[in-house]
């Protein structure tokens, strides 16, 4: 049975990650980050049949000490520890240097130290910016508009300047707008969700700029594509998207539809990000993985992700009580 050691297991793609590895019988470490709480994030939800094979450690991937325990012996390591919202970036430049890329090295050491086979980097097509011919390949050029994307830049840089200085057997898996069950609260399609569900009030930032969206099911499936590829993709990017466009107005009008209700769409100050720091349009060429690693989209239409919206609005519908929708959201 395989090793497996994953970060941010407790997170939204990293407890539907663990849950698939589980399943697939890899013997998993699951990292959760240390709170004085003890909680365990989205794994407390999982099956306890699911629990019961995992073994759960808290910790935090900038203590390398820590790290280095505890991946000896580990086959692979899965890195989706992070810090991912864009707003508070702007508030704590700081924070985001220490987990985001100090906590990449340390990753990128115990690879090397412990003698891991593969590590599996996520990045963000925030790297990307907005500036690009579309749709946007993996060797086009990276421009930080955010203190979070420049972070996850420098992680990603770390992982390629390992893979080619040392022959660090890393890959880096760029994800695009992922969204379903369990996603963080900061995220769009929850925040509209959310505010469906608790009001009869829709607060939104800038519903001009495009996202392209990718359901849950098929990022935890490009994972383990590049997980059990038998080709040498040690120091490949891979863009994880469906190729399918959306903009922020047409999401929210798709899931006001899906709720039913009457509600018009209020723009306001406090949700826009400063005008330079807008990544106005991002979609994925992913034409790569489909190639070499021969993953492919099952909600690769506008059809499929639209159903793909009424399941992720059921979900949170059904599951008020994991979320505390109206503190968060509803103003």
């Amino acid at each position: 049975m395989k090793k497996i050691f994953v970060t941010g297991s407790e997170g939204f793609i990293g407890s539907h990650l663990v849950e698939r590895l589980v399943k697939n019988n890899y013997k998993v470490t699951a990292l959760v980050k240390y709170n004085y709480k003890n909680d365990i994030g989205w794994l407390r939800h999982l099956d306890p049949k699911i629990l019961k094979r995992l073994k759960i450690v808290s910790g935090d991937i900038t203590d390398y000490d820590f790290l280095q325990k505890h991946t000896k012996n580990m086959d692979y390591i899965i890195n989706l520890a992070a810090l991912i919202g864009i707003p508070y970036s702007y508030k704590a430049v700081k924070s985001y240097i220490d987990t985001n890329i100090i906590g990449t090295y340390n990753i990128l050491k115990v690879t090397q130290n412990n003698k891991v086979k593969k590590t599996i980097h996520t990045s963000t097509s925030e790297v990307y910016g907005g500036n690009h011919k579309k749709p946007i390949k993996e060797y086009y050029q990276n421009y930080a508009q955010s203190p979070y994307a420049a972070s996850k830049i420098g992680a990603d840089q770390l992982c390629i300047s390992f893979y080619c200085s040392f022959n660090c057997p890393v890959v880096i898996i760029r994800p695009f707008n992922t969204f379903g069950p369990r996603q963080s609260n900061r995220a769009i399609i929850p925040t509209i969700i959310n505010q469906l569900i608790s009001s009869n009030k829709l607060n939104l930032g800038n519903v001009n700029t495009s996202r392209d969206l990718n359901y849950i099911d098929d990022t935890i499936e490009a994972y383990i594509k590049i997980l059990k590829s038998t080709k040498n993709t040690n120091g490949e990017i891979f863009n994880v998207g469906s190729g399918f466009n959306f903009s922020i107005k047409k999401i929210a009008e798709m899931l006001i539809k899906i709720s039913g209700k009457k509600v018009k769409i209020n723009k306001q100050k406090i949700r826009l990000r400063p005008k330079k720091s807008e990544v106005n349009f991002l979609l994925a060429d992913n034409k790569k993985i489909k190639k070499i690693i021969r993953w492919k989209p099952k909600y690769n239409s506008y059809k499929k992700i639209h159903l793909a919206l009424i399941e992720t609005y059921k979900w949170f519908k059904n599951n008020r009580d994991k979320y505390n929708f109206e503190k968060d959201f509803v103003e």
